[in-house]
C-alpha cells in the first residue's frame, strides 16, 4: 500500500500514525510545509519521502506532489491527514486521483452542522433544533420557536471557537455587529448537559472494531470563552444509551475505514442529544487516553486496519483515564510539583500544550489513569483546586 500522509508533522501525534502504517508494512509518503531536517526522528524512520510545499492550502503544489509521487512510487492507495482542516482537501485529491475514501461529493455531509442534520434524523437518534443564522430576522423567527438562550457556532469547523451562548436580545445585536461576514453561522437551541463522545475505529466493512466514550466535566464553549481549565475523563465502559446511539448515528453516515469521534449531549434527565460527527481521532490527548484505559497501541489498531484490513480486538477496558489541563493566567493552590508529589502515582503524562490549541486544551496538562474512578476524581480536583 502506498500511502499519503498529509501534514505529518502536526499535530505531533502525525509520527506515532506514519511509523505504526511502516510496521504494518506501508510505503509511508509525506507532504507539509516543515523543512525536513526539523521533523522528529519516528517521523523520518517511518516516511520513505518526503515533499515538502510552501503552502499547505495551495492546491496546485499538492496536485503536483501527488503527480510526482505516482510518477515515482506508482498508485497511491490512500490519501489522509486525520485532521479535520483537511477534510475538502483530502476528499478533492481522492476524487482527482480517483483513491479510496471519502469524495468530494460526500465530505460536506462530514463538515457541515446544517448537513449532519438530516443523517441525524435518519439514524432516529434525538438531535437538537438548529437554523441557519445568517440574519437577526431569521434569528428572531428560531428564537421565537425554541426561546432563549440559543447557541451560535461556525456551520463548518470543529472545536468551540466563534461559539457563543446568547441569552437576551442584546447578546443577539451585539453577535450580529461582531460576527465574521466570511463565515456562515447556524444557531442551535441551548441544551443544559455535558458532552458525551462515542469514539473508535470502523473498518472498510462498516463494522465497528474499537469503541470508547469519553465525558467532559466542563462545556468546552465555556472553557473556550472564558478562558478556564478543563477536564474529562474516558471510561472502561461505555453507557449502553451512548453506544446505541454512536452505532445508529454510524450506520446512518456509512463511513467506512476511518476514525469517528461523536458528539452527544447527555441531559440531566437522561436523554441522548446528537451534536455532531467528526470522521477523525478524537481530539486533545483523547488518542492516547483510549490507549491507557485499553492497555492497547490504537495508532497500530488503526494502521492494521487499514493497510490489512485487521480486525482487531476484542478490547476490553481496564482503567479510567482522565485529562486536567491549567492556565497560566489562573492562579493555583498547588505548584506543579505538589501535584506530582501528591498524584504521581496516577499520573502517565503531563506536559506543555501547543498555543494554537492552548485556549480550550490549556496551556499544561496531565493526564492520569486509575481503576478508582473516585482517586482520579480527587486528582483532577487537586489539579484544578485555585487560591481564593
Amino acid at each position: 500500500m502506498n500511502f499519503v500522509f498529509f501534514s505529518p508533522h502536526f499535530p505531533a501525534n502525525g509520527a506515532d500514525f506514519c511509523d505504526r502504517l511502516k510496521k504494518a508494512g506501508a510505503t509511508v509518503l509525506g507532504v507539509g510545509d516543515a523543512p525536513y531536517e526539523t521533523l522528529n526522528g519516528k517521523l523520518k524512520a517511518a516516511l520513505s519521502e518526503y515533499y515538502r510545499i510552501a503552502d499547505m492550502e495551495n492546491y496546485d503544489a499538492v496536485f503536483r506532489a501527488m503527480g510526482h509521487f505516482i510518477h515515482k512510487w506508482g498508485r497511491i492507495d490512500r490519501f489522509e491527514s486525520l485532521n479535520e482542516h483537511w477534510l475538502e482537501l483530502e476528499a478533492n485529491i481522492r476524487t482527482d486521483f480517483n483513491i479510496y475514501g471519502t469524495k468530494l461529493d460526500f465530505v460536506k455531509n462530514l463538515k457541515r452542522k446544517s448537513r449532519m442534520r438530516a443523517f441525524f434524523r435518519k439514524s432516529g437518534v434525538e438531535t437538537i433544533p438548529q437554523r441557519k443564522c445568517s440574519d437577526r430576522a431569521g434569528a428572531m423567527t428560531f428564537i421565537r420557536r425554541v426561546g432563549y438562550p440559543v447557541v451560535v457556532k461556525p456551520d463548518s469547523g470543529s472545536g468551540a471557537s466563534n461559539t457563543f451562548k446568547i441569552s437576551n436580545a442584546r447578546e443577539l445585536d451585539q453577535f450580529f455587529r461582531d460576527k465574521p461576514e466570511d463565515v456562515t453561522f447556524v444557531m442551535e437551541q441551548f441544551i443544559e448537559g455535558l458532552v458525551v463522545t462515542f469514539d473508535g475505529l470502523v473498518n472498510r466493512d462498516g463494522e465497528v472494531v474499537l469503541a470508547a466514550s469519553h465525558r467532559y466535566d466542563q462545556s468546552i464553549m465555556d472553557a473556550v470563552n472564558k478562558d478556564r481549565h478543563m477536564s474529562y475523563t474516558c471510561f472502561p465502559e461505555i453507557t449502553p444509551a451512548v453506544e446505541e446511539a454512536g452505532r445508529k448515528i454510524l450506520k446512518a453516515f456509512d463511513v467506512r475505514e476511518r476514525f469517528f469521534h461523536i458528539e452527544l449531549f447527555e441531559t440531566k434527565d437522561n436523554r441522548i442529544i446528537a451534536l455532531e460527527v467528526n470522521m477523525r481521532p478524537p481530539g486533545a490527548w483523547m488518542t492516547d487516553a483510549i490507549n491507557y484505559t485499553f492497555d492497547i497501541d490504537v495508532y497500530a489498531a488503526w494502521a492494521d486496519m487499514v493497510v490489512k484490513d485487521a480486525a482487531g480486538g476484542p478490547y476490553k477496558g481496564k482503567y479510567f483515564t482522565a485529562y486536567a489541563s491549567r492556565k497560566r493566567h489562573i492562579d493555583y493552590l498547588h505548584s506543579h510539583a505538589d501535584v506530582l508529589a501528591a498524584h504521581g502515582d496516577k499520573i502517565v503524562h503531563h506536559q506543555a500544550i501547543e498555543e494554537v490549541f492552548s485556549r480550550a486544551m490549556g496551556n499544561y496538562a496531565y493526564q492520569m489513569r486509575s481503576k478508582d474512578q473516585k482517586a482520579l476524581r480527587q486528582a483532577v480536583d487537586y489539579i484544578h483546586a485555585e487560591k481564593a
